[in-house]
């Protein structure tokens, strides 16, 4: 993997352009913060914005011509491979090889909303502190493999030189249904997969029996309040009343 990180300070925030290639992958990628802004989809020759739908909308002019992107990543990609046999030839020639350093990925999968039966959710597996990409996600529910209704984040650079990166999947979650997010990556003996059952996150009774039966033992303790209320009322009118006859009769 090659990568070139640019990065610009301005008060607070932190932009950084990513350019990256392999074998297989390309990746040209603009953030801010550490969060993706948008990226070039060399497969469909366009940009695409990945802000979140709940963010605020962003006043910046996405560039309409891809051809520094494309010959970035050709550069890329050129230096990588004149890097890798300078190095090999350099490295027969003194018979010295230096290890290959890589950290493996951590996984967690949670849910983007709260869990509501039968109603659409999105499945976020989230693949943090491995080096060097690339990574490769897989889902599947009730052990059966899902390549439909998947996304894939680019690979986002931490501050500790590892990478990160998002996989989605839209459900709708049913009781009783289980999905995994399995992880591959070089530095891992086996891969890693995280499992999520829907039964692990359904509401419970509990809270809502509860406020039922503080809101009924609540309207009893009014109803019990306003009727004795009344009661001493009508005690104490009913005292006046007796006192004015015995005032009367005596005089």
């Amino acid at each position: 993997l090659c990568t070139i990180l640019l990065k610009c300070d301005k008060i607070l925030h932190k932009g950084h352009h990513l350019v990256g290639c392999s074998d297989t992958e390309r990746e040209d990628m603009y953030g801010l913060d550490g969060e993706e802004i948008y990226y070039y989809n060399f497969n469909k020759n366009k940009a695409v914005v990945a802000i979140p739908e709940f963010a605020d909308s962003v006043s910046f002019r996405f560039p309409t011509d891809f051809e520094p992107c494309v010959y970035s990543t050709k550069i890329c990609k050129d230096f990588l491979n004149k890097r890798v046999r300078d190095t090999d030839l350099k490295c027969k020639s003194v018979s010295i090889y230096f290890p290959v350093f890589t950290d493996p990925p951590q996984t967690s999968i949670y849910p983007r909303d709260d869990v509501v039966v039968s109603v659409e959710n999105t499945l976020i597996c989230h693949v943090t502190g491995f080096f060097p990409p690339p990574v490769r996600v897989s889902w599947s529910k009730n052990n059966v493999n899902v390549t439909e209704n998947i996304t894939l984040s680019q690979y986002r650079p931490s501050s500790d030189g590892t990478y990160n990166l998002f996989s989605m999947l839209k459900i709708i979650p049913l009781e009783g249904e289980t999905y995994s997010c399995t992880v591959n990556h070089k530095a891992l003996q086996q891969p890693q997969t995280k499992i999520w059952d829907v039964e692990a996150v359904l509401p419970g009774i509990g809270p809502s029996a509860f406020c039922g039966v503080g809101l009924t033992l609540g309207l009893f303790g009014v109803v019990t309040g306003a009727y004795f209320c009344i009661k001493a009322h009508t005690n104490c009118s009913q005292l006046s009343l007796m006192s004015d006859c015995t005032t009367v009769k005596t005089c």
